[in-house]
């Protein structure tokens, strides 16, 4: 019977109102930390008549327009115009010079499209081209690629031969 008692007090105690005790229901934001919204231009009690737009003016009456900078000549208008244009449908070779085909394929051979890519010259699924920069000595045979003239006249001197299909 005496334990029952004691339980009751204990619990008592922390009811009846333990100061050092801080409860959710007692917490309050600190002093000036929800400040209340300024509704302008509703009587004169909260900036009203102007509503802190000063007097008269483009200011006054509406917003400024965007890009204006104050009579000051505005950036678009100092930039040149632009020219010209970029064609979306340009095909982007991929460069091999002769020089390289020289190391990939030191005893001659067929250079085709699958051969560079399985070589790991050029990536699959886009054009290339050959251009004449390096020499060679080897006798190449170039099918189903783009070739410059240089390139043309150095396989051929080499002994090889370009049939751009």
């Amino acid at each position: 019977m005496a334990s029952t008692t004691e339980a009751t007090t204990s619990t008592e105690d922390t009811k009846s109102g333990d100061a050092s005790i801080i409860q959710m229901h007692d917490l309050r934001p600190a002093a000036g930390a929800k400040k209340n919204k300024t509704r302008v231009g509703r009587g004169e009690g909260s900036k009203g008549k102007t509503s802190g737009r000063g007097t008269k003016g483009t200011k006054a009456r509406y917003q400024v327009r965007p890009g204006f900078e104050g009579g000051q000549l505005p950036l678009y208008m100092r930039l040149p115009k632009l020219r010209g244009f970029k064609n979306p449908f340009k095909k982007q070779f991929q460069v091999v010079n002769v020089g390289a085909l020289a190391e990939l394929f030191p005893k001659g051979g067929d250079v085709t499209v699958e051969a560079l890519v399985n070589k790991g010259a050029v990536r699959p699924g886009y054009p290339v081209k050959v251009l004449g920069d390096g020499d060679i000595s080897a006798a190449l045979t170039i099918k189903g690629v783009k070739v410059s003239a240089s390139a043309k006249t150095k396989i051929e001197t080499a002994g090889g031969s370009v049939s751009e299909d």
